[in-house]
C-alpha cells in the first residue's frame, strides 16, 4: 500500500528541518539498521538505502570514504565491487551508544552512587580534563572540582574508559549510598545542580513536537510504505539520539516529575514499533551481503527499548 501524503509530507519536512549530515546519517543507518543483519552490505545497497534520505551517490561515497579513515568502517573487496561492514571499532563505539539510546521505559536503581575521586598529583589539567569529559559522555556529573557522580553507571564502560586513558592509577573510584531516607529533596538538588536537566528537556520537548504528528498518522491508521517508513524511522532516531547522548539516565526517583525523557523514549519506542514492519521490509528487499540475501535480524533487536513488539 502506498504511504498517504502526510506521512510523505512530514518525512520530507523533517529532512528539510533536521539537515542531517551524509556522515552521522550513515552512522545512524549502521548502528540500528544495518547491524542487526550482521552489519555488512553492499556499497551500491547503501546508496540506495539512502536516497529516500536525501543523499547521493556522490554524498555517501564521500561519507563512506570519511567513516574508513575514522575506523567506524572497513571495506573487503570482493571482484570489482566491495562490500563495507563495521570494524571491531565500530561495533563497539555502536554497543556503547546503542545500550543507551535503546535502554528500557524505567531505569532500576538500588540507591547506590558511583564516585570518581581525580587525583591531582602528577596528572595534568589536559588530561584531567579529557576524563571529564569522557565521563560526561557517560553520564556523570561533576559534584565537586575532582569529583564526579552517577547513580546508575556502567561499571564495565567506566573502567574500560580508564584503561584506556591509562588513569586507572590517578582516580579513585568509590560506591556511596544517601545515608538520609529523608533527604530526597536534597538529592534532587544535587541532581540539578551537576546536570543541566533544564536543557535537556528543552532538548526533548522539541523531539515530541517534530514527531508527535508522525504518531498521530501511524494511529490514525497511515500506512507508510517501506521506503517512508525507513525514512521516518532513522531520522526518528538520529534526532533522538543527538538529545539522548547528552541524558545521563538518571533514575526516576531523581527527576522532576513528568519527565520530559520519559515521554520522549514513550514516543519514540511507539512510533519505532509501528514502523517496524515497513521499515524492516525496505532493508530486507533492498540490501543483500556477499554470501546473498541479508541475513534475518538479530534476537537482540527485540529487546530494544524494553520489547518493540510488546
Amino acid at each position: 500500500m502506498n504511504a498517504k501524503p502526510r506521512l510523505i509530507a512530514l518525512a520530507h519536512k523533517l529532512l528539510a528541518e533536521l539537515k542531517p549530515r551524509a556522515k552521522s546519517l550513515i552512522v545512524t543507518v549502521y548502528g540500528d539498521a544495518i547491524g542487526p543483519h550482521g552489519g555488512t552490505v553492499w556499497l551500491g545497497n547503501l546508496i540506495g538505502l539512502m536516497e529516500p534520505l536525501g543523499m547521493s551517490e556522490r554524498m555517501v561515497r564521500t561519507a563512506v570514504f570519511r567513516l574508513i579513515k575514522d575506523e567506524w568502517l572497513k571495506a573487503t573487496p570482493i571482484g570489482r565491487r566491495s562490500t563495507y561492514g563495521l570494524t571491531e571499532i565500530g561495533w563497539r563505539r555502536f554497543e556503547a551508544a546503542y545500550r543507551r539510546i535503546y535502554a528500557p521505559l524505567e531505569i532500576a536503581w538500588d540507591g547506590d552512587w558511583h564516585l570518581v575521586l581525580i587525583l591531582t598529583g602528577g596528572v595534568s589539567t589536559e588530561r584531567r580534563d579529557l576524563l571529564r569529559n569522557e565521563l560526561a559522555w557517560q553520564g556523570f556529573g561533576q559534584v565537586g572540582p575532582n569529583l564526579l557522580a552517577h547513580p546508575n553507571a556502567d561499571a564495565a564502560e567506566l573502567a574500560a574508559t580508564l584503561g584506556t586513558h591509562e588513569m586507572i592509577d590517578d582516580v579513585v573510584v568509590m560506591k556511596s549510598r544517601h545515608v538520609r531516607p529523608q533527604g530526597a529533596q536534597s538529592l534532587k538538588e544535587l541532581v540539578r545542580e551537576s546536570w543541566d536537566l533544564d536543557g535537556l528537556s528543552k532538548g526533548y520537548q522539541g523531539f515530541q513536537a517534530r514527531f508527535k504528528p508522525v504518531l498521530d498518522q501511524l494511529a490514525a491508521g497511515e500506512k507508510p510504505d517501506s521506503a517512508t517508513a525507513f525514512a521516518l524511522r532513522i531520522l526518528m532516531l538520529h534526532d533522538f539520539r543527538r538529545v539522548l547522548l547528552r541524558d545521563p539516565l538518571l533514575p526516576s526517583e531523581l527527576l522532576p516529575e513528568k519527565w520530559a525523557g520519559t515521554q520522549a523514549r514513550r514516543l519514540c519506542k511507539d512510533i519505532y514499533t509501528r514502523l517496524h514492519e515497513g521499515a524492516e521490509a525496505q532493508l530486507m528487499n533492498g540490501l543483500e551481503t556477499a554470501e546473498g540475501p541479508l541475513p534475518p535480524l538479530h534476537p537482540s533487536y527485540f529487546f530494544r527499548f524494553g520489547g518493540i513488539l510488546r
